[in-house]
């Protein structure tokens, strides 16, 4: 096994409590590039609602910080622990946690703090994890417990992370008296995995969190969060933007397009008349393909997709920068470019610097003609917000 190959892909899916306006859980994770570590954090406040949030949110935001600054993890998990608010009557903290870790080695280590165990499924069964049971003392006197285990990963685990609204769900009803549980749940995961082995991070997490919310009669009876992290090859993407500055140039672009293995995309309708040149390959507009807002797409041979330029890009960065529902995007040229973008890993952008005179009306944003722009706004997005890694390279 080549370790470099494996890429870590994180995502999550949750639901808020009924008649709640935000979600006691937070997921949050954090990809450093430079030292390839991944670092995901699922906190449950105390509670629902704005007050259970806060905590959660400050007690992941807590943990990301302190891991990513090389804090011990069970060091970092006694000071969180020591340092959160504890409910005066119910005598336990204002959150709970579980903190995930994985290295350059694929090494990943788990910290668990009152959330249900984390589940680890490797090559479709449950993978027993070693679990060292630790003591400590809280501010308040108390004696605590805190469960700390490391293993080496491998391709295709896939890491979940649950908050109880998940294992409790279903309480009280014929099916599962005392909640779906965690071995029912497993044992669900392992069988859907069997039947989609290629399924993403994304899909499973929102697969898992819809089983529940079905087991609570579509109205959540807490807040359900499920966080995934899965190691896997990485799927890799190719967008080549705007006319190379040298014409020269314009058959080493259509070659770069041609031996790329993954998902090719090109943005601008220049662009693509030059790799449809150099190619050979015929490029037909798709006239049905109308939306008011963003130019229609284009289809040729080799390409997974072809789109208009900088109004596209200008709108694929909106999107992402307020935040997209993969499961609501648009069906335009934006929205498809999107899709291609959260179920690729790694994200290659080929940018063409010569200035495209198309662009040089009055009439047309400025930030619009700056192509660089758009493509740097673009990648830091993705990025940090999507933890993305993403390389440009100019021509």
């Amino acid at each position: 096994m080549k370790k470099h190959k494996i890429f870590v892909e994180t995502e999550h899916h949750q639901y808020h409590k009924r008649g709640q306006l935000v979600c006691g859980d937070t997921f949050l994770s954090r990809k450093l590039k430079e030292e390839k570590r991944v670092i995901s954090v699922l906190s449950d406040g105390l509670g629902s609602g704005v007050k259970a949030n806060v905590l959660s949110t400050m007690t992941a935001t807590m943990a990301l910080n302190y891991i990513s600054y090389h804090y011990d993890l069970k060091e970092t998990a006694r000071a969180i622990i020591r340092t959160l608010p504890v409910c005066s009557q119910r005598k336990i903290s204002y959150a709970t946690f579980t903190i995930a870790e994985i290295d350059h080695n694929n090494r990943v280590y788990l910290v668990e703090y009152g959330n249900p165990p984390t589940i680890v499924i490797r090559d479709g069964r449950p993978l027993p994890l070693e679990r060292q049971e630790m003591s400590l003392t809280r501010m308040d006197r108390i004696h605590d417990t805190l469960y700390y285990s490391a293993f080496n990963g491998e391709l295709g685990d896939r890491i979940i992370l649950l908050s109880d609204g998940i294992t409790q769900s279903g309480i009280g009803t014929k099916q599962f008296p005392f909640g779906w549980g965690e071995k029912a749940l497993s044992d669900f995961a392992c069988q859907l995995l069997k039947q989609q082995p290629g399924i993403n991070a994304r899909t499973l997490a929102r697969i898992i969190t819809d089983k529940a919310l079905a087991y609570d009669h579509k109205t959540p009876y807490d807040d359900m969060t499920c966080g995934v992290m899965t190691l896997r090859h990485p799927r890799e993407l190719l967008l080549i933007t705007g006319p190379p500055i040298d014409k020269k140039n314009d058959s080493r672009m259509a070659d770069l397009f041609n031996t790329f293995p993954g998902t090719r995309i090109i943005c601008g309708g220049t662009t693509a008349n030059i790799i449809a040149r150099e190619t050979g390959r015929k490029l037909t507009v798709n006239l049905k393909d109308f939306d008011p807002e963003i130019p229609a797409t284009s289809t040729m041979e080799g390409a997974d997709l072809v789109t208009e330029g900088s109004i596209t890009l200008g709108k694929v960065l909106q999107i992402l920068e307020n935040g997209c529902n993969p499961d609501n995007l648009p069906s335009n040229g934006a929205g498809r470019l999107i899709h291609h973008f959260l179920n690729s890993d790694k994200i290659s952008f080929l940018v063409g610097t010569k200035i495209n005179e198309a662009h040089q009306d009055p009439n047309v944003p400025v930030e619009l003609e700056i192509r660089r722009n758009l493509v740097k706004q673009i990648t830091r997005l993705l990025e940090t917000k999507y933890l993305k890694e993403v390389t440009i390279t100019f021509i």
